[in-house]
């Protein structure tokens, strides 16, 4: 996945000077990103501290080394049940 040119932090402040009242259009030209990305990162980001947006990160990062460790456990059940059914 790609990692994304701006941090949490400021993600967040982007978003608290949208709240303040700034237009997205102007918000958008400024840090050079569309304005779909910042209705994204308003859905995903949107009302989090900067703390809380960390824990989600660690969260998600957490999430996707156990997802690859069960996959890695799925090949190896499946590789040896492959293995104990054939006959020798």
């Amino acid at each position: 996945m790609k990692r994304s040119r701006f941090t949490e932090e400021q993600i967040i402040g982007v978003l608290r000077e949208a709240e303040a009242g700034a237009k997205t259009a102007d918000l958008a030209r400024r840090y050079g990103v569309s304005e779909a990305t910042l209705y994204n990162w308003k859905a995903k980001y949107g009302g989090l501290e900067v703390s809380e947006a960390k824990r989600l990160r660690a969260l998600e990062d957490e999430n996707g080394r156990l997802k690859r460790l069960l996959a890695d456990a799925m090949l190896n059940n499946a590789g040896l049940k492959d293995l104990l059914s054939k006959k020798w």
